[in-house]
């Protein structure tokens, strides 16, 4: 039964809440947030400015810890690991794309792709960096560095190093908040293209409604607290 349940559910929260210590006393950003997603769905977080999402979207791929409740990604609860172990659950099943590219400057597009399988050791051969290179259109930008590349560019090259790792579970935080309407598009495309090709999962954070609608579900925060879950 639990292995039925790690197929279908790759993403579960529960009761989760985050408060921060500030100069005005306690800030609490989430208050009791639970959803679960299963396995290959498409999941949207929108809501207001400061309602919580990007918050939600780190706790949930453990980037941050939350002051109680739990995240589990594949049946693992990821607040019981230790910080390396986190990190490995991260790299063997999370991919993760932000709006502002996160890309090494000193580092060529390739090696930016490559960057998360030189974390995990071993032998490294680029093919499968230059072939998603490829895929999102910027198979002759292979040696140039992201102050080289347009911000569209910089995001395709930040789509191909979020799936150089195969992950089970894509994370995107505004991924189109940097970019003009015409990029945004092509990028929006190539997202669900290739989270469809490689039956990732995947949860975005976005301003956008038209863009949340083309996923499966929306969950709506305001406060930091959900007020309503719709299936679309």
């Amino acid at each position: 039964m639990s292995q039925s349940t790690s197929v279908q559910n790759i993403l579960k929260v529960e009761r989760l809440a985050k408060t921060y210590a500030t100069a005005a006393g306690p800030l609490t950003v989430l208050h009791e947030v639970s959803f679960v997603i299963d396995t290959g769905a498409t999941c949207a977080i929108v809501g207001p400015s400061g309602s919580g999402k990007t918050t939600l979207l780190g706790l949930c791929a453990g980037l941050d810890q939350p002051s109680h409740g739990s995240v589990a990604i594949e049946g693992r609860e990821i607040g019981a690991l230790s910080e390396d172990e986190r990190a490995q659950v991260r790299n063997e099943c999370v991919g993760f794309v932000f709006q502002n590219f996160q890309l090494i400057p000193t580092l060529t597009a390739l090696e930016n792709v490559l960057v998360p399988l030189e974390l995990r050791g071993g032998f490294v051969k680029p093919d499968e960096a230059v072939a998603l290179l490829q895929r999102v259109g910027l198979g002759d930008r292979l040696e140039h560095y992201p102050t080289q590349l347009s911000g569209g560019e910089q995001q395709r090259v930040a789509l191909a190093r979020a799936f150089i790792n195969r992950p089970r579970i894509l994370f995107c935080d505004e991924p189109t908040g940097n970019l003009d309407g015409e990029t945004a598009t092509a990028m929006v495309d190539l997202i669900f293209g290739l989270n469809r090709e490689r039956g990732t999962t995947l949860v975005l954070v976005t301003h956008d409604l038209e863009l949340a609608r083309r996923t499966q579900r929306i969950i709506r925060l305001r406060s930091g607290a959900v007020i309503s879950d719709e299936k679309l």
